[in-house]
């Protein structure tokens, strides 16, 4: 089975699919990212559906490559008897996702192969296949899709097989569309057309980026992948396009991330508004607007991406799962947690809607208001936290200090931007979290914060404290903290969560066992340059860059042994924080050493 790295993404805004080195399709949803896959070998085998275009001769990868600033995938063979070029793309939409793959002969000639394997519902579901006038209709219960392409196919052992040749300059082209089986097949497309359009709309969108620094390439990039995690209808960020890909082969660490958690959408929200893109910001605005409403004591962390409460756990036992990592899931149960953080990141990224002078909403502002109604008497509770741990609630140091953030931009609306609010009230509450987080959540003799009151244990989530602004960077305790996470979760210049033994079990409730966390190292990374040590700062960058795949792609981790990314791909929670340290960085190499190790007068981003 493929490496999650050696997949590329393709999407249109709406869904997304994950295309192999070898040219199988593994993995498409239709017409959302939470839809059922018709595409499920990635957790399967090629039974459970794919849609493979290959050269049927023996071949090697040429090259394989994004079109700049783009989703567009290119994809080369060589061959004894030529080259080959395939071109994958799904089209920006409005209602009919469609996935084109023009086939482009380069050298000579070479003999390629089609197999098309519907399986809807995750590959449980084998559809009904008809021919037409112009292609190949699959159907089954609600979905249906509509395969058209020049190239002669034939039904075998409930495939769709095809083999034709490609000579220089030819360019032949394969579209599958889908739509609602009770309705009449959309009108062809033409790809050739779709290419140029879809090309243009991501090389505008990419060009209007505001980041001018030494990795603006990689933050392009970075910021492509984000948008193209966008459900375009909504202004919904989702995690991933993927479910149950695992945090450990073989573990049990799967979970499903096709959904709008509040923390990796306000994380993006604020990459977005860094690198200019307002019009991102607005639609994320109006989403949670939406998706918020109501009793502020039922604000969940996850949302559907229209805004869905109701996100219920299955496995899924006929899929063996991605190298036989079992369960599969779809839906997810910690979408029922509490967990205080949110309520600061949904504070903190509204509090930069107006730092970035993003027009005032009334809505937006009563909401906040609501928000923290509710938390100046919750934010003294337990919470699962923000590792969504599956053991008991605790008072984790992370949630508290994210719970001042509420309070502290609470304030800052009233001070700064001219809000009405109860701002004494709010005042004081910000200073009595501030006071029981250093009295209780710090370890003198450790010489650190710790996960939660009263615990000997480090946390990676620490290294937010300086990054939201509770407390700068050189601060003696912060420095401590610093120290001791490199002391005791950092390997090969990479963080880890938090230490993976048995003691860990009773906190998360879950084997112990996973990758490297990349969004954390990234955070040491923004703490180091906080702290003035742009120099170690550069070299855990580029080495995080360097365990991005060839095309620029980053999981949510690594495993140092088996030099592989692991969990679900492409993660919106890695790439932001690549993004995000990129602006930390250029900003602190642009101070002088003074400036670079002063307090913050303004949160990082983060």
């Amino acid at each position: 089975m493929a490496r999650v790295e050696d997949y590329g993404l393709i999407g249109d805004l709406q869904t997304a699919a994950l295309v192999g080195r070898d040219g199988s399709i593994d993995w498409a949803c239709f017409p959302r990212f939470d839809s059922g896959a018709c595409f499920a070998a990635l957790l399967g085998t090629p039974e459970h559906g794919r849609w493979l275009v290959t050269p049927r001769t023996d071949a090697w990868e040429g090259e394989r490559r994004y079109r700049p600033c783009t989703l567009v995938l290119e994809t080369e063979w060589e061959t004894d008897t030529g080259a080959v070029r395939v071109i994958d793309f799904m089209p920006p939409r409005g209602k009919a996702p469609d996935i084109v793959r023009i086939v482009e002969g380069v050298r000579g000639h070479v003999e390629m192969f089609s197999e098309l394997v519907v399986r809807y519902d995750y590959g449980g579901t084998i559809p009904w296949v008809r021919r037409t006038g112009d292609g190949r209709l699959a159907v089954a219960g609600p979905d249906a899709l509509c395969f058209r392409t020049p190239v002669e196919h034939r039904g075998e052992n409930l495939r769709t097989l095809g083999e034709f040749t490609v000579r220089k300059g030819d360019r032949v082209p394969f579209t599958l569309t889908w739509y609602p089986s009770n309705e009449r097949p959309p009108r062809a497309i033409d790809a050739e057309h779709a290419l140029d359009e879809t090309v243009d709309f991501w090389q505008d969108w990419a060009n209007a980026c505001g980041y001018d620094g030494e990795w603006k390439a990689d933050v392009q990039a970075s910021l492509v992948v984000l948008k193209g995690l966008t459900y375009a209808p909504t202004g919904g960020i989702v995690a991933a396009p993927t479910t149950s890909l695992p945090e450990k082969i073989g573990g049990e660490r799967n979970w499903d991330y096709r959904y709008c958690w509040l923390r990796d959408a306000t994380l993006t929200l604020l990459a977005f508004l860094n690198a200019g893109y307002l019009d991102e910001a607005r639609a994320w605005r109006t989403w949670l607007l939406r998706a918020a409403a109501g009793d502020p004591s039922a604000l969940q962390i996850m949302y559907g991406v229209a805004g869905e409460r109701r996100l219920i756990e299955l496995t899924l036992d006929w899929l063996p799962g991605y190298e036989g990592s079992k369960p599969v899931r779809v839906g997810n149960a910690a979408a029922g947690q509490f967990q205080l953080d949110v309520y600061g990141e949904v504070l903190d990224a509204l509090h930069q809607g107006r730092v970035h002078e993003l027009e005032a909403s009334k809505e937006a502002w009563a909401l906040q208001r609501r928000l923290l109604g509710f938390l100046e008497h919750a934010w003294k509770e337990p919470d699962e936290g923000i590792w969504e741990v599956r053991g008991p609630r605790r008072h984790f140091t992370h949630s508290k200090v994210m719970a001042w953030v509420a309070f502290d931009r609470g304030v800052q609306a009233v001070e700064r931007f001219g809000r009405n609010g109860p701002v004494e009230r709010w005042r004081a509450i910000r200073t009595e979290i501030h006071r029981e987080v250093c009295e209780n959540g710090y370890d003198p003799e450790l010489n650190s914060f710790t996960q939660f009151y009263g615990s000997k244990r480090l946390n990676a989530s620490l290294l937010m404290i300086p990054l939201v602004g509770f407390l700068p960077a050189d601060d003696a305790r912060m420095v401590g903290t610093v120290a001791a996470i490199e002391r005791e979760l950092v390997r090969d210049q990479l963080v880890y969560r938090y230490s993976h033994d048995e003691e860990a079990r009773s906190v998360d409730g879950l084997p112990p066992g996973e990758g490297a966390f990349l969004p954390c190292t990234f955070w040491l990374a923004d703490n180091l340059a906080l702290q003035g040590r742009l120099d170690e700062v550069r070299e855990i960058f580029e080495r995080l860059l360097d365990l991005r795949s060839d095309l620029g792609l980053l999981a949510e981790e690594w495993d140092p042994s088996a030099r592989r990314q692991l969990g679900n791909f492409p993660q919106a929670f890695t790439h932001v924080a690549l993004v995000n340290t990129a602006f930390n960085l250029t900003r602190q190499e642009q101070r002088s050493p003074m400036q670079q190790r002063a307090p913050h007068e303004e949160p990082s981003t983060y």
